[in-house]
Order: structure tokens, then C-alpha cells, then sequence
């Protein structure tokens, strides 16, 4: 199944996700982290991992939280969002884990 943004590429490298958290911040936009155990397309609700990080202005601190979440939850989908607070809403989202063996 199709998820988000990139999800008919190949999985992101660490260094390509990196890049996509750097142009988040660039954009002044606000990561945020996600996480669903089940991938349905009737469940639109992901749980979130902590408060989107508001105050993050280094690439690291984010990859840092991303690799916490997929620690905490290796048999889970987890998302990368970016939030404009000018615009109210989520601007990209995109998987950035899938768990190894997935239910069909």
C-alpha cells in the first residue's frame, strides 16, 4: 500500500532523510514524528511520538528523536511531518521506517 509522500521510490538512505529534515527546517516548518503499528487506509489517525519539536533548529536533535521512536516502536510505521504554523497545517509527511515483516 502507498503511503504519503515518496512512498512509490525506494526506502530513504539516512543521509536523504537528513536532507528532508534539513529543508524542514529551512522552511521554518515544525517536525513532528508519527507512528502506527497498522497501516489501513481507514486508519488516518497515527499516534504521535512526544510534542511536535517546536524549538528544533539542528538536523541531528531530530534524527535523534527518529531513532528513539523506532527503538520504542520497531514493529511500527513511523512518519516524518512537517508543520506550517502559518498555514496552519501539515505541509510533508512521509514514511521514513517500515517494519520488516508487514501483514497483507
Amino acid at each position: 500500500m502507498y503511503t504519503e509522500t515518496f512512498s512509490y521510490l525506494p526506502p530513504m538512505t539516512r543521509p536523504e532523510i537528513e536532507k528532508q529534515v534539513q529543508y524542514i527546517l529551512d522552511h521554518h516548518w515544525i517536525p513532528g514524528i508519527e507512528y502506527t503499528p497498522e497501516l489501513d487506509p481507514y486508519n488516518s489517525f497515527w499516534h504521535m511520538w512526544k510534542l511536535p519539536f517546536f524549538d528544533a533548529t539542528q538536523v541531528a536533535d531530530v534524527m535523534k528523536e527518529l531513532d528513539a521512536c523506532q527503538k520504542a516502536n520497531p514493529d511500527s510505521f513511523i512518519k516524518l511531518t512537517g508543520y506550517d504554523n502559518k498555514r496552519q497545517g501539515q505541509v510533508l509527511s512521509f514514511v521514513v521506517h517500515k517494519p520488516r515483516i508487514q501483514a497483507k
